[in-house]
């Protein structure tokens, strides 16, 4: 099979059969499945779905809203494809781009080829702004030069889903846990976007904040996750140090003032070495807790698990 498209969903009812013919009709020369992730919906979406199942159309319901990224990881385990394919299901994201994207990677062996809707049909404001401070920030920390991470529409070979987790609101940063991983030829292909037909967003402001705190520790886990004592060890001992050397300062300084007879404060009465006590407290406190964190990380079950390309 060719290509696995995968399309998590929350309230699409009225945009689903729209969205399947216009698939239908962009993917006629290429064998492939549609896995639809009902999100739990509270709408007729998975009505939608059971009607237009088939031998090529599968849907899976979740209970309960999961998120977004729930609903990719149940779709990547079930997908059967040689490349899969996410998108979103509101009618934004347009199928005639995957033809495209699927010819990047077999013709140009790209690992992900990421969409970039250059030019969006949000509201300024409220999304086109934040998007571009947030891709911004995300090129920064990541090292990946796109344009828009958060991009829906995305082609992947099967190797990659297969070999990364995603959990919490990590949907967002696939590229950089296929990175992570070992996959480095990431690209992007501009794409059409156009406004939503139906329904309104799913997403608020938030997801932005909520965005750069994930970011924020999917790189430290990328960063430190096998060694904290790495960060908190040499944290600690920073910040030891600084609490010592300043209260090494206050005690000479004290010394010296008396020995020449010159006005001097006791050392308890000087603010500074309250501060260097903290310091001090504070830096023991940080190397314990990478101490801890090294003790779990070397007794963890998937210590040694590692990506590997091929054997011979």
């Amino acid at each position: 099979m060719d290509l696995s498209v995968i399309i998590p969903l929350y309230n699409e009812a009225e945009s689903l059969p729209e969205l399947k013919s216009w698939i239908d009709r962009s993917l006629k020369d290429f064998t492939y499945e549609l896995i639809f992730v009902d999100d739990g919906s509270t709408d007729a979406s998975w009505d939608v779905i059971r009607g237009m199942a088939d031998e090529a159309v599968h849907g899976i319901r979740f209970r309960r809203n999961y998120g977004k990224s729930a609903a990719l990881f149940e779709g990547f385990a079930a997908a059967r494809g040689e490349i899969v394919v996410t998108m979103d299901a509101d009618l934004q994201d347009s199928p005639e781009e995957i033809p495209e994207m699927v010819r990047m990677i077999r013709e140009e062996d790209y690992d992900v080829v990421s969409g970039w809707k250059q030019h969006r049909k949000d509201n300024a404001l409220t999304k086109n702004i934040p998007s571009k401070l947030y891709n911004w920030t995300a090129r920064k920390v990541t090292g990946i030069k796109l344009h828009d991470m958060n991009c829906g529409l995305k082609a992947y070979k099967a190797d990659v889903i297969k070999n990364i987790e995603v959990y919490g609101e990590m949907h967002r940063y696939i590229p950089y846990l296929a990175k992570n991983a070992g996959f480095s030829k990431i690209g992007e292909k501009p794409v059409h976007h156009q406004k939503r037909k139906f329904g309104k967003s799913k997403f608020g402001m938030d997801r932005f904040v909520n965005g750069f705190l994930d970011l924020m520790s999917l790189w430290f886990l990328s960063r430190f996750g096998g060694k904290p004592m790495h960060f908190f060890g040499t944290s600690g001992i920073l910040m030891f140090l600084i609490g010592f050397v300043m209260t090494i300062w206050i005690i000479v300084e004290k010394l010296v003032n008396q020995a020449h007879g010159l006005k001097f404060r006791a050392v308890t009465d000087q603010p500074l070495f309250y501060l260097a006590l903290v310091a001090v407290v504070l830096g023991v406190m940080l190397f314990l807790a990478g101490f801890i964190g090294e003790m779990v990380s070397r007794s963890a079950e998937g210590r040694n698990n590692y990506q590997i390309k091929e054997r011979i």
